[in-house]
């Protein structure tokens, strides 16, 4: 009987040692709630070098409107990277290039895009969509969109073509702006 004391000692700090552990993983649990994974989340549904992408959702009472919620702030995500990579475009060829027309070219440049961001994106594709209902009745929908850098910017180029209200030597360089970035990105 003497020989069981070890092995019964080593059994009650084992449970005492789990009942420790179990009761300070609760006490160190987060406030902030648990943790919830959306779907479209992860690095295949983030912006790299050859895409903008961009992903949200829409939650309402109507399916419709949670559809169309979800697709309104995608593509607003969608303008605002696009609008940040024109800008920075945009600034570097202002420190590249040096001349009378550069800052109008980079106005008009800059002022395609918003019209860009204000029209239907062109070439734009819906990689994915989901819909769930709540347990509050809501319809949450997810969407994902991409665009191809270099398509968006052959967009850009073929505006600037077609635009006849700037001056040709602002379009040659708004063409050019246009044909450095789509070189740079299909490298």
């Amino acid at each position: 009987f003497k020989n069981n004391k070890p092995l019964l000692n080593m059994k009650l700090f084992s449970i005492s040692l789990l009942a420790f552990l179990v009761a300070f993983s609760y006490g160190c649990s987060s406030n902030l709630g648990s943790s919830v994974n959306e779907p479209f989340s992860g690095r295949s549904y983030m912006s790299n070098a050859r895409y903008f992408k961009a992903t949200d959702k829409g939650v309402s009472h109507n399916e419709n409107v949670s559809s169309s919620k979800a697709d309104m702030e995608a593509h607003k995500a969608l303008a605002q990277q696009v609008s940040t990579s024109i800008q920075v475009v945009a600034d570097n060829y202002m420190q590249d290039i040096q001349g009378e027309h550069v800052n109008e070219a980079v106005e008009v440049f800059k002022n395609l895009t918003r019209e860009i961001t204000n029209t239907t994106i062109v070439d734009l594709r819906q990689t994915g969509s989901k819909k769930y209902i709540q347990d509050d009745g809501k319809y949450a929908v997810y969407v994902a969109y991409e665009i191809k850098k270099a398509a968006m910017f052959r967009f850009l180029k073929k505006m600037a073509k077609a635009e006849t209200q700037i001056a040709p030597l602002v379009r040659t360089q708004v063409i050019r702006m246009c044909d450095d970035e789509i070189s740079r990105l299909e490298e």
